[in-house]
């Protein structure tokens, strides 16, 4: 009984996900909900198919965020602030086509993905893009964490 007892607990540690491994130093993960009207004028870009736009309300994500109307009514929500250093002065990513481009180091993100379009090959660890859920709710297009 001994040995079972002692399997299962290993089993269970063994299955523990460490999420510091992965987590972002840098960007906190903070909560929010925001709705975005697809039939307003600011946010009508993403009635299409590969547009994305800023949205730069207070309390959503820390320096705002980038939404992207990958197709298919699938949209994804993104941080705005670069996620390979802390929040500072030129942080805050800006739209370039269908990539954010961070004007501290240049580095360039996919909004179809999140993923760093130009990660050096120097050792370091760097970051893709945060994640925000993104979800399509009859006119609008939910944004939360």
């Amino acid at each position: 009984m001994r040995r079972i007892s002692a399997l299962i607990l290993l089993v269970f540690l063994l299955a523990c996900d460490n999420d510091n491994e992965r987590r972002n130093p840098f960007l906190q993960e903070i909560n929010f909900r925001f709705d975005l009207n697809l039939n307003l004028p600011l946010y009508s870009p993403l009635t299409n198919p590969g547009n994305a736009v800023y949205v730069n309300s207070q309390g959503v994500g820390t320096r705002g965020v980038f939404v992207m109307n990958t197709g298919f009514d699938i949209f994804r929500a993104f941080e705005a602030s670069c996620p390979n250093h802390a929040p500072n002065s030129c942080s805050t990513m800006t739209i370039e086509g269908q990539n954010a481009i961070c004007s501290c180091e240049n580095f360039e993100y996919s909004l179809f993905t999140g993923q760093q379009l130009d990660r050096p090959d120097d050792g370091s660890r760097y970051y893709d893009m945060l994640e925000y859920r993104a979800t399509l709710s009859g006119g609008s297009v939910v944004i939360s964490n």
